[in-house]
């Protein structure tokens, strides 16, 4: 008997282990035994009588893939394979194009292009749906499906197919994969204005966050402004350590409530690096996610920042990756991020205190706008308030004083 079918009787074994179980705890486990039973005789009718030889290995991982694919778009299975690749994409350095992708009705969509990255620069926007991968229809993928797929070879090129709301028919778009290594933090000034440009949440964010602070403090800017459109979010350890950044050491960032109840709390670690008389204003965008939006959140409910821009994707769930024996893993939803004054964020998003918005024509010329710097010479961070409503708004507020009168009077 090969190992295949070891892990097969194991499972059944297991499953028929938890029949009995559930049979001895009474009339309430009914349907569990029945289910249960369901399952096991489907596994047995396929073995036994499918046209083709198939391995109990890859039944089981099929149906593991289904029973997660019937939860919400952030629980997946991973197979041995698929979990060292995702173990090998958190460490922030990978070979793609540079989106990072929910699930929404059964399709991949884009939460957000990473700056710089092939993606962003071909113009792919949050929200847009990928309809097919290389021609190939991606209604029965899963999350890590797709993202094998839209991964390879560097210098080697991928198609997508996308559909744009407002748009009547989809459009191709092929890409070239590249090796993608994430900026998470630039810096400079606009003039007497501060600006922090975050487009991603890896390790040690927080201390870059705190050295653009300081440099920034120190030349007296009037204002702060934090950029974190288009950040899909990242590690919740670097989200609290941003956070701490500009409030009082103790307090309440965020915290998450799980199914039967319990919470967990995440509090500031540390003083504050940014003066309570200096105002600050943070930038959202639909393309802000998860890290992003417990930051905005947490700076919004204790009046410490205007949030400027649009509402945020609503992407605030807590995913616990569980090893299994054979290397393969699950990644399951445990709980939802809540704000300290108990706003839920996931599916919700951050409403900002100023809406201003970026149609598609703004967003396209301003992109326009920075290609052509770029191809001039200019190198580094390219800003252009005039060809950007939000950050010209927020420039604006500080200038005038009215963000400091407005931080006071939330």
């Amino acid at each position: 008997m090969n190992r295949f079918k070891i892990f097969g009787v194991a499972l059944i074994t297991f499953a028929l282990g938890f029949i009995v179980g559930f049979a001895s705890q009474g009339k309430q486990s009914e349907d569990e035994y029945k289910y249960l039973r369901m399952f096991t005789d489907v596994l047995r009718i396929i073995k036994e009588n499918y046209v083709e030889p198939v391995s109990t290995k890859d039944l089981i991982y099929g149906a593991l893939n289904g029973m997660t694919k019937s939860l919400d778009p952030f629980s997946t299975f991973f197979t041995p394979k698929q979990y060292e690749s995702f173990r090998q994409e958190t460490e922030g350095e990978f070979g793609g194009v540079g989106i990072e992708i929910g699930m929404e009705k059964g399709r991949p969509v884009v939460i957000s292009p990473i700056e710089g990255t092939p993606a962003f620069k071909a113009g792919i926007k949050p929200g847009d749906v990928i309809l097919e991968i290389d021609g190939e229809d991606t209604s029965n993928m899963s999350l890590i499906d797709v993202v094998q797929r839209i991964r390879g070879k560097v210098g080697t090129k991928v198609q997508l197919t996308i559909h744009r709301k407002g748009m009547e028919k989809p459009m191709k778009i092929e890409l070239e994969r590249a090796l993608i290594k994430i900026e998470s933090v630039r810096w400079t000034t606009l003039g007497d204005v501060g600006y922090i440009k975050l487009s991603q949440f890896n390790e040690n964010v927080g201390v870059q966050v705190e050295k653009a602070l300081k440099e920034l403090t120190s030349k007296r800017v009037k204002g702060i402004i934090l950029d974190l459109r288009n950040d899909p979010g990242g590690l919740l350890s670097e989200a609290v350590n941003v956070a701490s950044l500009f409030l009082p050491e103790g307090k309440l960032v965020v915290y998450t409530r799980g199914r039967n109840g319990e919470t967990q709390k995440y509090f500031a670690r540390r003083k504050p690096v940014v003066p309570d008389n200096l105002p600050v204003i943070v930038l959202i965008n639909k393309g802000s996610a998860s890290a992003s939006e417990i930051v905005a959140g947490a700076l919004q409910d204790y009046k410490r920042a205007i949030i400027l821009g649009e509402k945020s994707f609503g992407k605030a769930s807590v995913q616990n990756i569980i090893p299994l024996e054979d290397g393969s893993a699950l990644k399951l939803t445990v709980a939802y991020y809540y704000t300290p004054l108990g706003r839920l964020i996931h599916n919700r998003g951050i409403v900002p205190d100023v809406q201003v918005a970026m149609d598609e024509k703004q967003e396209e010329a301003l992109q326009e706008a920075i290609r052509q710097k770029k191809l001039e010479g200019k190198s580094g961070l390219i800003l252009l308030p005039e060809k950007d409503p939000q950050l010209s708004k927020a420039i604006e507020l500080i200038r005038s004083g009215q963000a400091l009168k407005r931080v006071a009077n939330l």
